[in-house]
């Protein structure tokens, strides 16, 4: 039987003062020996006819999860005999995204290599279900074929309230739910400073990330015109809880001013004793002043609250990167392996800073809303954004290999980074190679699932 999973479980404490707020930042603090890197990797299921794959059904999400869960993962419910929407083993996760995205959420891990043999295993451990019902799993951060009403929901408590409040903040906020993907990456920080540096360092770029991994070139069956369909929709999601957190720019900024932004992003709910209490549009600032139906907050509403928030550069306990296009197999694990060498070198970081030092938030902001449609040829100052993402890869590189992680076959982690190395030379994002030649295929849905199937090396 899957196990319910309330609030109460978490941390049902009262919140009585502000540093309480900031608490669960300063609590995350950790020596750098003890630094790791948690991938998360989402992926669209479909059959052979390219129609996305249901949560429910003999053939659905729910029926691999069940099957799973035979196998020694941990069934998770939200609530005591609900559906199962989740598995937990040895520190990693396997979820679900609203349209049934399934999502691996890795175990905390030290370097690139074990970051791939874990995505590798998981493919392999869902490979005989898949088989068996024909159905193809995809890396590319938009649904290439699926129309929105081809969908239906999973049955997560927060989705149903997102899927009604979202769409009065933005057009494409269902779009975002139910057809996007994404690769992410977790990192560890040494200090509030340290913390501070890494999310300035990250969020400045943020659109240069989105335009390295742009890989969702399709809408509906066919080309739509630019690299990243997910950026797009990303531009018209709900603007209080996306974007750049220009708060976070400033070389004095610290946990207060997170704190600071997230208090004032409207709710979706809370839970009390596993069942959902509704407060859309109400600030946790205000939940948190005056409360709501006589209930106040408690310190994991608070987190739960944090998780709600999407921008660019995510602050939890953990620092995540999150503005990449899912990718295939080739390039699954390059975002991690990227970031890790920006991050956890304290030299590369300081290059990377330096480098975005005197950038704007204007023109960054102004570079985002043009790389879904250009990739590394969107306009920064004086050129486009290729030279900058060429000049990351080297600084990735040198971190990479000062870390010094080999692989069994002696390679360090700068393995990861040579395909969107090539890539970037030439100044194309994955999302250019899915096009080559598409014009002339005959048969242009079997074509993009040999493409982009993870399980044949797409």
């Amino acid at each position: 039987m899957a196990s319910a999973v309330t609030a109460e479980t978490l941390n049902d404490k009262p919140i009585t003062s502000y540093d309480e707020l900031l608490s669960l930042f300063h609590a995350a603090v950790k020596p750098a020996s003890e630094f790791r890197v948690g991938a998360e990797m989402e992926k669209f299921g479909v059959y052979e006819d390219g129609s996305p794959v249901p949560y429910e059904g003999d053939t659905g999400v729910r029926a691999l999860l069940a099957e799973l869960a035979t196998k020694g993962w941990t069934a998770e419910a939200e609530t005591e005999g609900g559906p199962l929407i989740a598995l937990l083993r040895d520190g990693a996760s396997i979820t679900l995204e609203p349209g049934s995205q399934l999502e691996l959420s890795g175990a905390p891990l030290l370097h690139a290599h074990q970051i791939c043999a874990e995505f590798r295993g998981h493919l392999a451990e869902i490979a005989p279900f898949s088989e068996a019902r024909k159905i193809h799993w995809l890396g590319l951060g938009f649904h290439p074929f699926a129309a929105r009403d081809a969908y239906t929901m999973v049955p997560k408590q927060r989705y149903a309230i997102m899927r009604e409040y979202l769409p009065t903040r933005g057009s494409m906020a269902l779009d975002m739910m139910l057809r996007t993907a994404t690769v992410q990456a977790n990192y560890d920080y040494l200090s509030e400073a340290d913390a501070m540096t890494k999310m300035r360092v990250a969020l400045k770029l943020a659109p240069l990330t989105t335009a390295m991994f742009a890989n969702s070139p399709f809408y509906e069956g066919q080309p739509f015109g630019g690299k990243s369909y997910r950026a797009k929709v990303w531009l018209d999601t709900d603007p209080d809880r996306s974007g750049l957190v220009p708060s976070l720019w400033k070389r004095n900024a610290g946990f207060v001013d997170y704190v600071e932004w997230a208090l004032d992003i409207p709710m979706f709910m809370f839970k009390r004793n596993g069942d959902k209490v509704v407060n859309t549009g109400q600030t946790f600032r205000s939940f948190w002043k005056s409360g709501y139906s006589g209930y106040k907050p408690t310190m994991t509403d608070w987190q739960t609250h944090l998780n709600t928030l999407f921008p660019e550069v995510r602050l939890k306990k953990t620092i995540e990167v999150r503005g990449a296009d899912a990718q295939g197999s080739k390039l699954a694990c390059t975002l991690p392996a990227l970031w890790t060498g920006i991050l956890y070198d304290e030299k590369a970081l300081a290059e990377a800073d330096a480098m975005t030092a005197d950038w704007t938030y204007d023109e960054v902001s102004a570079s985002r809303k043009e790389v879904w449609q250009k990739g590394l040829g969107a306009k920064f100052r004086a050129g486009t954004l290729q030279p900058f993402a060429e000049k990351l890869i080297e600084i990735a590189e040198g971190g990479l290999e000062r870390r010094a992680f080999l692989s069994p076959s002696g390679k360090d982690e700068r393995a990861h980074l040579a395909r969107l190395k090539e890539l970037v030379a030439d100044g194309k994002s994955p999302a250019d190679v899915l096009l080559d030649g598409i014009e002339h295929v005959p048969n242009l849905r079997a074509e993009l699932i040999r493409r982009c199937d993870l399980g044949n090396g797409g």
